[in-house]
Protein backbone atom coordinates (compact mmCIF):
# COMPACT_ATOMS: atom_id res chain seq x y z
CA UNK A 1 0.00 0.00 0.00
CA UNK A 2 2.69 2.30 1.00
CA UNK A 3 4.52 1.43 -2.72
CA UNK A 4 1.55 2.17 -4.39
CA UNK A 5 1.01 5.57 -2.87
CA UNK A 6 4.22 6.93 -3.24
CA UNK A 7 3.94 6.27 -6.92
CA UNK A 8 0.65 7.96 -7.25
CA UNK A 9 2.18 10.69 -4.91
CA UNK A 10 5.22 10.69 -7.55
CA UNK A 11 3.19 10.76 -10.58
CA UNK A 12 1.04 13.70 -9.46
CA UNK A 13 4.20 15.88 -8.66
CA UNK A 14 4.98 14.83 -12.53
CA UNK A 15 1.62 15.98 -13.57
CA UNK A 16 1.60 19.43 -12.06
CA UNK A 17 4.91 20.10 -13.20
CA UNK A 18 4.21 19.41 -16.46
CA UNK A 19 0.87 21.19 -16.16
CA UNK A 20 2.82 24.43 -14.64
CA UNK A 21 4.92 24.44 -18.05
CA UNK A 22 1.87 24.59 -20.49
CA UNK A 23 0.22 27.21 -18.01
CA UNK A 24 3.45 29.69 -17.51
CA UNK A 25 5.65 31.33 -20.38
CA UNK A 26 8.85 29.64 -20.78
CA UNK A 27 11.63 31.92 -19.10
CA UNK A 28 13.66 34.12 -21.35
CA UNK A 29 17.36 33.66 -21.83
CA UNK A 30 19.27 36.69 -20.27
CA UNK A 31 19.65 39.30 -22.70
CA UNK A 32 22.97 40.59 -23.82
CA UNK A 33 24.56 43.32 -20.54
CA UNK A 34 24.44 46.89 -21.91
CA UNK A 35 27.82 47.72 -23.54
CA UNK A 36 29.38 50.48 -21.60
CA UNK A 37 30.55 53.29 -23.94
CA UNK A 38 32.68 56.30 -22.37
CA UNK A 39 34.13 57.27 -26.19
CA UNK A 40 34.15 56.11 -29.59
CA UNK A 41 36.73 54.65 -31.42
CA UNK A 42 36.91 56.92 -34.65
CA UNK A 43 39.81 59.15 -36.05
CA UNK A 44 36.90 61.34 -37.09
CA UNK A 45 36.69 64.83 -35.80
CA UNK A 46 33.32 64.45 -33.80
CA UNK A 47 32.37 64.77 -30.56
CA UNK A 48 28.98 64.19 -28.30
CA UNK A 49 27.77 67.04 -25.66
CA UNK A 50 25.18 65.32 -23.93
CA UNK A 51 23.25 66.70 -20.99
CA UNK A 52 21.69 65.56 -17.58
CA UNK A 53 17.85 66.13 -16.91
CA UNK A 54 17.68 65.65 -13.33
CA UNK A 55 15.36 66.87 -11.07
CA UNK A 56 15.07 70.68 -11.86
CA UNK A 57 14.83 72.29 -15.29
CA UNK A 58 16.56 75.25 -14.39
CA UNK A 59 18.85 76.12 -17.58
CA UNK A 60 16.71 73.73 -19.99
CA UNK A 61 15.09 76.93 -21.99
CA UNK A 62 18.35 78.56 -22.43
CA UNK A 63 20.55 75.60 -23.05
CA UNK A 64 17.81 74.76 -25.96
CA UNK A 65 18.35 78.21 -27.39
CA UNK A 66 21.66 77.91 -27.41
CA UNK A 67 21.77 74.44 -29.30
CA UNK A 68 19.50 76.15 -31.63
CA UNK A 69 21.05 79.47 -32.19
CA UNK A 70 24.80 77.40 -32.81
CA UNK A 71 22.64 74.31 -34.95
CA UNK A 72 23.87 71.51 -32.77
CA UNK A 73 22.11 68.25 -31.82
CA UNK A 74 22.65 67.03 -28.36
CA UNK A 75 21.58 64.02 -26.45
CA UNK A 76 19.98 65.00 -23.34
CA UNK A 77 19.45 62.21 -19.89
CA UNK A 78 16.20 62.67 -18.76
CA UNK A 79 14.71 61.05 -15.33
CA UNK A 80 11.61 60.07 -15.09
CA UNK A 81 10.63 62.60 -12.38
CA UNK A 82 11.88 65.27 -14.27
CA UNK A 83 9.40 64.15 -17.27
CA UNK A 84 6.91 63.99 -14.62
CA UNK A 85 7.17 67.49 -13.25
CA UNK A 86 8.67 69.02 -16.33
CA UNK A 87 6.52 67.30 -19.31
CA UNK A 88 6.65 70.89 -21.15
CA UNK A 89 10.48 70.88 -21.18
CA UNK A 90 11.11 67.26 -21.94
CA UNK A 91 8.80 67.82 -24.82
CA UNK A 92 11.03 70.48 -26.16
CA UNK A 93 13.67 68.67 -26.19
CA UNK A 94 12.58 66.27 -28.38
CA UNK A 95 10.54 68.49 -30.73
CA UNK A 96 13.53 70.10 -31.04
CA UNK A 97 15.16 67.37 -32.66
CA UNK A 98 18.03 66.20 -29.81
CA UNK A 99 17.81 62.76 -28.81
CA UNK A 100 16.84 61.70 -25.39
CA UNK A 101 18.05 58.59 -23.13
CA UNK A 102 16.91 56.96 -19.73
CA UNK A 103 18.53 58.64 -16.19
CA UNK A 104 16.18 56.26 -13.89
CA UNK A 105 12.93 57.67 -12.86
CA UNK A 106 14.34 58.85 -9.06
CA UNK A 107 18.19 59.44 -9.69
CA UNK A 108 19.52 56.44 -7.18
CA UNK A 109 22.77 54.37 -7.05
CA UNK A 110 21.87 51.63 -8.92
CA UNK A 111 24.66 49.33 -7.64
CA UNK A 112 22.21 49.71 -4.04
CA UNK A 113 19.49 48.64 -5.98
CA UNK A 114 18.39 44.81 -6.66
CA UNK A 115 17.53 43.50 -10.47
CA UNK A 116 13.91 43.89 -10.44
CA UNK A 117 14.33 47.47 -7.93
CA UNK A 118 16.59 48.86 -11.18
CA UNK A 119 14.07 47.09 -14.05
CA UNK A 120 11.28 49.30 -11.99
CA UNK A 121 13.59 52.34 -12.10
CA UNK A 122 13.99 52.24 -15.82
CA UNK A 123 10.23 50.99 -16.34
CA UNK A 124 8.79 53.93 -14.80
CA UNK A 125 11.19 56.44 -16.67
CA UNK A 126 10.72 55.08 -19.88
CA UNK A 127 6.91 55.47 -19.25
CA UNK A 128 6.75 58.85 -18.31
CA UNK A 129 9.12 59.93 -20.78
CA UNK A 130 7.32 58.54 -23.64
CA UNK A 131 4.18 59.96 -21.94
CA UNK A 132 5.71 63.48 -22.20
CA UNK A 133 7.32 63.13 -25.38
CA UNK A 134 5.65 60.31 -27.50
CA UNK A 135 8.98 58.53 -27.96
CA UNK A 136 10.87 55.84 -26.25
CA UNK A 137 14.01 56.30 -24.33
CA UNK A 138 15.78 53.49 -25.66
CA UNK A 139 18.65 52.35 -26.37
CA UNK A 140 20.08 54.80 -24.61
CA UNK A 141 21.18 54.80 -20.29
CA UNK A 142 23.16 57.00 -18.18
CA UNK A 143 23.56 55.39 -14.55
CA UNK A 144 22.91 58.24 -12.36
CA UNK A 145 26.09 59.91 -10.72
CA UNK A 146 27.85 57.10 -12.96
CA UNK A 147 27.20 54.38 -10.80
CA UNK A 148 27.10 51.28 -12.61
CA UNK A 149 28.98 47.43 -12.24
CA UNK A 150 28.53 44.28 -13.48
CA UNK A 151 25.16 43.69 -12.13
CA UNK A 152 23.95 47.11 -13.71
CA UNK A 153 25.07 46.16 -16.94
CA UNK A 154 23.00 42.87 -17.08
CA UNK A 155 19.78 44.69 -15.73
CA UNK A 156 20.10 47.09 -17.88
CA UNK A 157 20.89 44.96 -21.06
CA UNK A 158 18.01 43.07 -19.68
CA UNK A 159 15.53 45.72 -19.79
CA UNK A 160 16.38 46.61 -23.73
CA UNK A 161 19.32 48.83 -22.99
CA UNK A 162 21.77 48.03 -25.51
CA UNK A 163 23.86 51.02 -24.40
CA UNK A 164 24.80 52.63 -20.89
CA UNK A 165 26.48 55.78 -21.99
CA UNK A 166 29.13 57.54 -19.44
CA UNK A 167 31.44 60.05 -20.64
CA UNK A 168 35.44 60.68 -20.81
CA UNK A 169 35.30 64.97 -20.21
CA UNK A 170 33.53 65.71 -17.17
CA UNK A 171 32.88 69.38 -16.73
CA UNK A 172 31.75 69.01 -13.24
CA UNK A 173 29.34 72.05 -14.18
CA UNK A 174 26.47 71.09 -11.29
CA UNK A 175 29.49 72.11 -8.76
CA UNK A 176 28.80 76.00 -10.17
CA UNK A 177 32.15 76.18 -11.47
CA UNK A 178 32.63 79.10 -13.99
CA UNK A 179 31.53 79.26 -17.38
CA UNK A 180 35.33 79.95 -18.71
CA UNK A 181 36.24 76.91 -16.57
CA UNK A 182 33.31 74.76 -18.06
CA UNK A 183 34.34 75.63 -21.89
CA UNK A 184 38.20 75.14 -20.86
CA UNK A 185 38.08 72.01 -19.82
CA UNK A 186 35.94 70.65 -22.79
CA UNK A 187 38.44 72.86 -25.52
CA UNK A 188 41.47 71.15 -23.70
CA UNK A 189 40.14 67.75 -23.42
CA UNK A 190 38.67 67.38 -26.95
CA UNK A 191 39.25 64.37 -28.91
CA UNK A 192 38.09 62.28 -31.86
CA UNK A 193 34.90 60.30 -30.48
CA UNK A 194 34.74 61.87 -27.14
CA UNK A 195 31.37 62.35 -25.33
CA UNK A 196 30.81 65.47 -22.65
CA UNK A 197 28.91 65.88 -19.46
CA UNK A 198 26.95 68.83 -18.72
CA UNK A 199 23.74 69.70 -16.86
CA UNK A 200 20.79 71.00 -17.33
CA UNK A 201 20.15 71.85 -13.72
CA UNK A 202 19.89 75.08 -11.76
CA UNK A 203 22.68 74.14 -9.99
CA UNK A 204 24.76 74.39 -13.23
CA UNK A 205 25.44 78.37 -13.25
CA UNK A 206 27.89 78.45 -15.86
CA UNK A 207 27.13 76.11 -18.51
CA UNK A 208 24.64 78.43 -20.63
CA UNK A 209 27.24 80.60 -21.16
CA UNK A 210 29.80 78.21 -21.76
CA UNK A 211 28.08 77.07 -24.52
CA UNK A 212 29.03 79.32 -27.57
CA UNK A 213 32.58 79.65 -26.77
CA UNK A 214 32.86 76.07 -26.22
CA UNK A 215 31.22 75.20 -29.53
CA UNK A 216 32.77 77.88 -31.53
CA UNK A 217 36.07 77.16 -30.56
CA UNK A 218 35.54 73.05 -31.06
CA UNK A 219 34.15 73.65 -34.59
CA UNK A 220 37.79 76.40 -35.21
CA UNK A 221 39.46 72.98 -34.33
CA UNK A 222 37.56 71.18 -36.90
CA UNK A 223 35.63 69.52 -35.22
CA UNK A 224 31.48 68.35 -35.77
CA UNK A 225 28.92 68.04 -32.89
CA UNK A 226 26.77 65.22 -33.11
CA UNK A 227 24.53 63.25 -30.93
CA UNK A 228 25.74 59.95 -29.27
CA UNK A 229 23.59 57.81 -32.07
CA UNK A 230 25.30 59.55 -34.50
CA UNK A 231 28.48 59.06 -32.96
CA UNK A 232 28.12 55.98 -32.29
CA UNK A 233 27.66 55.27 -36.31
CA UNK A 234 30.86 57.22 -36.74
CA UNK A 235 33.33 54.37 -38.36
CA UNK A 236 36.66 53.68 -36.74
CA UNK A 237 39.50 54.41 -38.61
CA UNK A 238 42.88 53.80 -37.12
CA UNK A 239 41.46 52.66 -34.24
CA UNK A 240 40.44 49.29 -32.74
CA UNK A 241 36.97 49.02 -30.19
CA UNK A 242 37.17 45.73 -27.52
CA UNK A 243 34.34 44.94 -25.67
CA UNK A 244 36.11 43.70 -21.95
CA UNK A 245 34.77 40.33 -21.38
CA UNK A 246 35.19 38.61 -17.65
CA UNK A 247 38.61 37.93 -16.32
CA UNK A 248 40.44 40.58 -18.75
CA UNK A 249 42.77 43.05 -17.34
CA UNK A 250 44.00 45.85 -18.94
CA UNK A 251 47.67 44.01 -19.36
CA UNK A 252 45.46 40.81 -20.94
CA UNK A 253 44.32 43.64 -23.51
CA UNK A 254 47.11 45.60 -24.08
CA UNK A 255 49.14 42.40 -25.15
CA UNK A 256 47.02 40.75 -27.43
CA UNK A 257 46.88 44.57 -29.29
CA UNK A 258 50.66 45.04 -29.03
CA UNK A 259 50.27 48.16 -26.72
CA UNK A 260 50.84 49.58 -23.50
CA UNK A 261 48.53 49.88 -20.82
CA UNK A 262 49.43 53.60 -20.35
CA UNK A 263 48.42 54.08 -23.89
CA UNK A 264 44.75 52.62 -23.19
CA UNK A 265 44.40 53.90 -20.08
CA UNK A 266 45.08 57.46 -22.12
CA UNK A 267 42.75 56.95 -24.89
CA UNK A 268 39.70 55.49 -22.42
CA UNK A 269 40.67 58.60 -19.88
CA UNK A 270 40.90 55.28 -17.24
CA UNK A 271 41.39 56.95 -13.69
CA UNK A 272 41.70 53.34 -12.52
CA UNK A 273 43.77 51.04 -14.57
CA UNK A 274 43.14 48.10 -11.80
CA UNK A 275 39.41 48.97 -12.31
CA UNK A 276 37.42 47.34 -15.76
CA UNK A 277 33.87 46.17 -16.33
CA UNK A 278 32.73 43.10 -18.59
CA UNK A 279 30.88 44.32 -21.48
CA UNK A 280 33.01 47.78 -21.44
CA UNK A 281 34.06 49.10 -24.34
CA UNK A 282 37.43 50.28 -24.74
CA UNK A 283 39.22 52.11 -27.74
CA UNK A 284 42.43 50.63 -28.32
CA UNK A 285 45.01 53.09 -30.00
CA UNK A 286 46.37 52.66 -33.35
CA UNK A 287 50.13 51.04 -33.17
CA UNK A 288 52.50 50.68 -35.90
CA UNK A 289 54.98 48.62 -34.77
CA UNK A 290 58.72 48.54 -36.90
CA UNK A 291 59.24 45.12 -38.10
CA UNK A 292 62.43 45.50 -36.17
CA UNK A 293 60.24 45.12 -32.91
CA UNK A 294 59.68 41.63 -31.94
CA UNK A 295 57.24 40.21 -28.88
CA UNK A 296 57.34 37.52 -26.85
CA UNK A 297 55.08 35.66 -24.38
CA UNK A 298 56.22 35.01 -21.21
CA UNK A 299 56.57 31.72 -20.23
CA UNK A 300 56.59 29.63 -16.32
CA UNK A 301 59.86 30.79 -14.95
CA UNK A 302 60.74 33.50 -17.15
CA UNK A 303 62.70 36.75 -15.66
CA UNK A 304 63.64 40.06 -17.33
CA UNK A 305 66.89 39.08 -17.16
CA UNK A 306 66.73 36.23 -19.01
CA UNK A 307 64.57 37.83 -21.43
CA UNK A 308 66.76 40.45 -21.97
CA UNK A 309 69.37 38.23 -22.63
CA UNK A 310 67.68 35.51 -24.73
CA UNK A 311 67.57 38.73 -27.56
CA UNK A 312 70.63 40.56 -26.17
CA UNK A 313 68.70 43.93 -25.23
CA UNK A 314 69.08 45.75 -21.69
CA UNK A 315 66.28 44.62 -18.85
CA UNK A 316 66.12 48.51 -18.65
CA UNK A 317 64.97 48.62 -22.64
CA UNK A 318 62.56 46.10 -21.64
CA UNK A 319 60.90 48.32 -19.03
CA UNK A 320 60.78 51.07 -20.95
CA UNK A 321 59.16 49.74 -24.26
CA UNK A 322 56.41 47.72 -22.06
CA UNK A 323 55.64 50.63 -19.16
CA UNK A 324 56.80 48.17 -16.19
CA UNK A 325 56.58 49.30 -13.00
CA UNK A 326 58.07 46.23 -11.39
CA UNK A 327 61.31 44.84 -13.30
CA UNK A 328 60.63 42.03 -10.86
CA UNK A 329 56.87 41.63 -11.72
CA UNK A 330 55.87 39.69 -15.08
CA UNK A 331 53.27 37.27 -15.26
CA UNK A 332 53.00 34.00 -17.77
CA UNK A 333 51.07 35.06 -20.97
CA UNK A 334 51.88 38.42 -20.51
CA UNK A 335 53.32 39.71 -23.60
CA UNK A 336 56.34 41.66 -23.93
CA UNK A 337 57.51 44.17 -27.03
CA UNK A 338 61.12 43.26 -27.36
CA UNK A 339 62.72 46.71 -28.61
CA UNK A 340 65.07 46.22 -31.34
CA UNK A 341 68.71 45.75 -31.19
CA UNK A 342 71.82 46.37 -33.56
CA UNK A 343 75.07 44.60 -32.14
CA UNK A 344 77.97 45.25 -34.12
CA UNK A 345 80.13 42.71 -35.22
CA UNK A 346 82.47 43.49 -32.66
CA UNK A 347 80.38 42.37 -30.15
CA UNK A 348 80.50 39.61 -28.01
CA UNK A 349 77.68 37.52 -26.22
CA UNK A 350 78.95 35.20 -23.40
CA UNK A 351 76.64 33.08 -21.47
CA UNK A 352 77.61 32.76 -17.49
CA UNK A 353 78.49 29.51 -16.52
CA UNK A 354 78.44 28.51 -12.85
CA UNK A 355 81.48 29.46 -10.71
CA UNK A 356 81.73 32.91 -13.33
CA UNK A 357 82.45 36.27 -11.73
CA UNK A 358 82.40 39.64 -13.78
CA UNK A 359 86.40 39.79 -12.69
CA UNK A 360 86.87 35.95 -14.52
CA UNK A 361 84.75 37.20 -17.38
CA UNK A 362 86.52 40.62 -17.54
CA UNK A 363 89.90 39.44 -17.63
CA UNK A 364 89.06 36.44 -20.20
CA UNK A 365 87.81 38.88 -22.38
CA UNK A 366 90.89 41.64 -21.79
CA UNK A 367 88.07 44.38 -20.85
CA UNK A 368 87.38 45.76 -17.49
CA UNK A 369 84.38 45.17 -15.23
CA UNK A 370 83.09 48.46 -15.55
CA UNK A 371 82.86 47.90 -18.79
CA UNK A 372 80.53 44.77 -18.52
CA UNK A 373 78.61 46.20 -15.95
CA UNK A 374 77.82 49.63 -18.01
CA UNK A 375 77.11 47.65 -21.71
CA UNK A 376 74.37 44.59 -19.34
CA UNK A 377 72.90 47.62 -16.98
CA UNK A 378 73.85 45.64 -14.27
CA UNK A 379 72.62 46.78 -10.64
CA UNK A 380 75.03 44.41 -8.84
CA UNK A 381 78.44 43.40 -10.24
CA UNK A 382 78.76 40.52 -7.82
CA UNK A 383 75.52 38.99 -8.73
CA UNK A 384 74.90 37.34 -11.58
CA UNK A 385 73.59 33.60 -12.55
CA UNK A 386 74.58 30.38 -14.88
CA UNK A 387 72.85 30.44 -18.15
CA UNK A 388 72.79 34.91 -18.12
CA UNK A 389 73.88 36.42 -21.42
CA UNK A 390 76.09 38.98 -21.26
CA UNK A 391 77.41 41.69 -23.89
CA UNK A 392 81.16 41.82 -24.14
CA UNK A 393 82.13 45.13 -25.09
CA UNK A 394 85.13 45.19 -27.74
Amino acid sequence: MMTSARKLSAAMVTLLALLLGLLLPMGASAASPSVLVSRVATSSKVMALTFDFGSDAGNVSRILQILADQGVKSTFFATGQAATNYPDAVRSVVAQGHEIGNHSYSHPYFTGLTSAQMADELSRAATAIRTATGQAPKPWFRPPYGDYNATVLQAVGNAGYGHTIMWSIDTADWQGVSSTAIRDKVLAGASPGAIVLMHVGGGATGTPDALPAMITGLRAAGYQLVTVSQLLGAAPTGQTSYVVKPGDTLYKIASLYGVTVSAIVTANNITNPNLIYPNQVLVIPATTPSTSTVRYVVQAGDTLYKIAARYGVTVSAIVTANNIANPNLINIGQVLVIPASAPTTSTVRYVVQAGDTLYKIAARYGVTVSAIVTANNIANPNLIYPGQVLIIPK
